[in-house]
């Protein structure tokens, strides 16, 4: 049997116009950045610079790709690391409320007698077909990070000696990815990254960070916000599963508030 454990880093976009006028883009409105979000991305960058990464999978809208070039940038560990872009990694489809105002869906979930969010408009995704399309990608992430770096020792070893809840949260940039021999980038999107916390705690059972409760956990991240995990996968003869996974931190934004 041997483990790996590895980091990832999930970063919302930065500020579109459309993010500033509350008006919901969903698919439908490939947007690029704002002169704000710009700025947003940029601090993202320069607060990530000396954080080592080895993989970066980022949505294949253009805010998405925009806010992970401005990161990649910055960072000298990902000069040259190619950037993959997924469209497993889309923002969620609103359907017909795609363009209108996000008070318009809101009164639309509350005419309908359901919660927002969580609430699917006509011709939109609901939250299972979003969990589902998370699932893929995620899938398909482990086995990239398996075939590209998984260590193969021996029967009984562990292929790092990094346990989840050792390194300490000190409000650094490089929290709980110190000594990790693997760390993932994932860029994407807000109500898409809703969707996958709650897939975490609820299907992978990862534990509420200190301070937080469910209803902050599952509120959604900032423009360039950053929330982070460690993931222990398990390998026992031809099976690879997860056997546990810790969240470092949640919707952290030191870096668009000075």
């Amino acid at each position: 049997m041997t483990e790996l454990t590895f980091g990832i880093t999930f970063v919302r976009h930065g500020e579109t116009q459309y993010n500033k006028d509350g008006v919901l883009q969903g698919q439908t409105i490939d947007s690029d950045l704002s002169e704000i979000g710009l700025q947003q991305a940029e601090a993202a960058g320069r607060y990530l610079k000396d954080v080592k990464f080895h993989n970066v999978f980022v949505s294949s809208m253009l805010r998405a790709r925009q806010t992970a070039e401005m990161i990649l940038k910055h960072n000298s560990s990902c000069s040259g690391l190619p950037m993959t872009c997924d469209p497993l990694l889309k923002e969620v489809n609103f359907g017909i409320a795609e363009g209108g105002r996000m008070q318009d869906m809101k009164d639309m979930a509350k005419a309908a007698g359901q919660s927002f969010p969580g609430y699917t408009p006509p011709e939109g995704e609901t939250q299972e077909q979003v969990k589902e399309r998370f699932k893929k990608f995620w899938e398909k992430m482990l086995q990239q990070i398996q075939s590209e770096h998984w260590l193969d020792r021996g029967e009984g070893e562990s292929a790092v000696a990094v346990t989840p809840e050792a390194s300490p949260v000190e409000g650094k940039a490089d929290d709980g990815v110190k000594g990790v021999p693997v760390h993932v980038l994932v860029v994407g999107h807000g109500a898409y990254m809703w969707v996958a916390m709650h897939y975490f705690v609820e299907e992978l059972h990862c534990p509420l960070p200190e301070g937080f409760d469910k209803t902050r956990m599952f509120s959604v991240s900032p423009n360039t916000g950053l929330c982070r995990f460690l993931l222990t996968l398990r390998k026992d003869k031809d099976t690879v599963h997860s056997s546990g996974i810790h969240c470092v931190f949640m919707h952290r934004a030191d870096h668009i508030k000075k």
